[in-house]
């Protein structure tokens, strides 16, 4: 089927029957991000063996994260049994004295730190599963720690090595890190924003658990004793190992040889000596006989983390089907000239802007490739006619859209995040959409204040 306006149709109902699913809780991921799209194909008149090409095209794009993502699991979920967040958790529980509105601004300081590499899904390896321990601990929500880490990442990836920059630079034929110059000021800016709504949030939930306190179905009522909690860690974790008969090397050469794996691990991710994926390989297959004594406990210690794993790396398998569809048939590139065809003619001198404020529900409906490459050079060419330059263009674009990144489930990175907080991806959405589309908004508004959208 050629026909742009029945491609686009089709395009929209495919992913919005998708995101309903996944909204409502109806089906599991699999189920909505393979059927939907594969139905969307049918009926757009494309055959089974052209869907095959779909898939494999989309594959090409997520098969990095699925390595990275089962080796990365079995890895940390190994140093989980061998209790080497605990020193590092029990710290942070006691250095917050029981305050959340600490931990939320202290996960904002770490998710802009993790993210200086601009990989997501490095980011979230690091950070999710040293602070969901803490969140349990605290009684806070998984997805406010989502929500600050998608917001923290999303900021930072104004920087010039990461994505959203390089396509926008291609596009516009200009330098990255000229580019990045531009948006300096509404870099540092929107840092001082991700912090404030950290706070927010922290506030809100200590609000939330201060009632939750006060309910005769919560255990541990009454003032939070971090000490306490600490020593529970330890408790729980002891109790884990025995009842699924964990066997370990311990000893203090142990710990320093894992904190120096970890440590050599961080630095080939942030340094890009070589990919996420061959990465934890190589340390899972070095963590392996340095944490548990013989084969069978090492085959024993894959066992145990293996499911989850493979279970989101499914999904993420499934997304490959969704971006490969929706992509491969030139349905994204016909939705996003249409929603651009809809807009008045005279607002065209600012259509860069319009465009900027719906960046993140564009983000819900396009791809970063759909958004930067079939949106933006038609933004830029229609105000480049009322003197908007190709960085303004591109600026107030990127500024409008990136704090969404990490909401969208076309983020193979987030579907990661996902897995590794234990969350669900329609509540990830509808608590975090509200705040990156507000928080897009905002900072769109003082690009135009600051002039950086001429």
């Amino acid at each position: 089927m050629d026909s742009p306006l029945a491609l686009s149709i089709i395009g929209l109902a495919v992913i919005l029957g998708t995101v309903g699913l996944l909204l409502s809780n109806r089906a599991h991921p699999v189920v909505a991000m393979t059927l939907v799209p594969v139905a969307g194909a049918l009926i757009a008149g494309f055959g089974p063996s052209a869907i095959g090409e779909f898939f494999g095209s989309g594959l090409e794009s997520v098969m990095n994260v699925v390595v990275m993502f089962v080796f990365a699991i079995v890895f940390f979920g190994m140093l989980s049994d061998a209790g080497f967040f605990l020193p590092v958790v029990g710290s942070l529980i006691r250095a917050t004295k029981g305050r959340v509105l600490a931990a939320a601004l202290g996960t904002a300081a770490i998710g802009i730190v993790a993210h200086l590499d601009g990989a997501g899904a490095t980011t979230f390896l690091i950070t999710i599963p040293t602070l969901l321990p803490l969140y349990k601990a605290l009684h806070m929500s998984r997805y406010v720690l989502l929500a600050i880490l998608a917001l923290s990442a999303g900021v930072m990836n104004m920087m010039p090595w990461a994505g959203p920059l390089g396509r926008a630079a291609s596009v516009v034929d200009e330098d990255p890190v000229q580019l990045w110059h531009h948006l300096v000021p509404i870099q540092l800016s929107s840092i001082v924003v991700v912090f404030l709504i950290a706070a927010l949030l922290g506030v809100l939930e200590s609000r939330r658990i201060a009632r939750l306190r006060r309910s005769p179905e919560f255990i541990a009522a009454g003032p939070v004793d971090t000490d306490r909690l600490a020593a529970e860690l330890v408790e729980r974790w002891e109790h884990d190992n025995a009842r699924n008969k964990v066997t370990l090397r311990r000893g203090r050469a142990v710990t320093i040889a894992n904190v120096a794996l970890v440590v050599a691990l961080l630095a080939v991710l942030l340094g890009g000596v070589v990919p996420p994926a061959p990465a934890f390989l190589v340390a899972t297959a070095i963590a392996l006989p340095l944490n548990f004594p013989a084969a069978k406990d090492q085959t024993a210690a894959i066992r145990r983390h293996a499911p989850a794993a493979l279970a989101m790396a499914g999904v993420i398998l499934a997304a490959a089907m969704f971006l490969g569809v929706l992509e491969e048939t030139g349905m994204l590139e016909h939705i996003a000239l249409g929603l651009l065809a809809v807009l008045p003619e005279a607002w065209g001198p600012g259509l860069h802007v319009i465009v900027g404020v719906l960046g993140v529900p564009l983000d819900l409906l396009t791809s970063t490739d759909a958004y930067y490459f079939s949106i933006l050079p038609i933004v830029q060419e229609t105000v480049a006619e009322f003197g908007v330059s190709g960085t303004g263009a591109a600026a107030v674009l990127i500024i409008g859209n990136i704090v969404g990144t990490f909401v969208s489930p076309f983020s193979p990175a987030l579907w990661l995040a996902i897995g590794l907080a234990g969350a669900n991806m329609g509540k990830h959405i509808k608590v975090t959409f509200p705040l990156a589309w507000a928080f897009g908004v905002i900072m769109v508004l003082a690009a135009e204040a600051f002039g950086l959208t001429a």
